[in-house]
């Protein structure tokens, strides 16, 4: 898949659709807690967060998850840095990150220091070395050399986004994921439920946040 930047339509209420695949980037109620709950809750965040925790993430988007759990990182009094690393096929625009991300006053101090020290690819601070593997994910994370201790799959919407949540990538996560590492995602669709345990992970449904009833949490056996 080659390298594109996103193409975005915004709501009235400011909420940055993908024109691709017809989804919104972030819950029309609340993006910031829908990003504690499912990831960060999911994940047993910031109970694990222990130095050289690394996060990895499917669908990069604007950068709000990272963001919230950078912010979550340093209120823990982590003094190293967070690792956490992207699989992006269709990166936002910087600018267009930060109109979306003006949303979120409460992690207004974060996104300027990312937006500032982010090159387009990383992003190397005191607390915080990020990467972003820009393409499609079903070719990057085969290649990528390293594991994660907490996965954020957060891809757009299964039924719009289906090559983000196959079995085989799946299986990749889980090729790519510590022992006893986690996962979590908003969605609870079986098919995605079926190949996260088909690759090693026990699976359990979870409350979800807001209108939608359930979620999914991972963790490797």
């Amino acid at each position: 898949m080659a390298d594109q930047r996103a193409e975005l339509t915004w709501t009235e209420d400011q909420i940055p659709v993908s024109d691709r695949f017809d989804d919104p980037y972030y819950s029309l109620q609340n993006g910031l807690e829908e990003t504690r709950h499912v990831f960060l809750a999911g994940n047993d965040l910031p109970a694990r967060f222990a130095p050289g925790f690394h996060i990895a993430e499917l669908g990069f988007g604007t950068g709000l998850n990272l963001l919230t759990v950078w912010s979550a990182w340093e209120a823990a009094g982590q003094i190293t840095p967070l690792r956490f690393t992207s699989f992006e096929a269709y990166p936002m625009a910087p600018d267009d990150m930060a109109r979306a991300l003006a949303a979120f006053p409460e992690v207004a101090p974060w996104a300027e220091r990312f937006l500032n020290a982010w090159n387009g690819q990383k992003c190397v601070l005191d607390t915080l070395h990020f990467e972003v593997m820009v393409g499609d994910a079903r070719e990057t994370l085969p290649n990528w050399d390293d594991t994660a201790d907490a996965w954020f799959l957060d891809g757009f919407s299964p039924a719009k986004n289906p090559e983000l949540w196959g079995a085989d990538l799946m299986q990749q996560v889980a090729d790519h994921t510590a022992q006893d590492g986690t996962a979590a995602t908003y969605t609870a669709a079986g098919f995605v439920r079926r190949g996260l345990s088909d690759a090693g992970f026990e699976v359990t449904r979870a409350p979800g946040f807001g209108r939608k009833r359930h979620m999914a949490r991972a963790v490797k056996t």
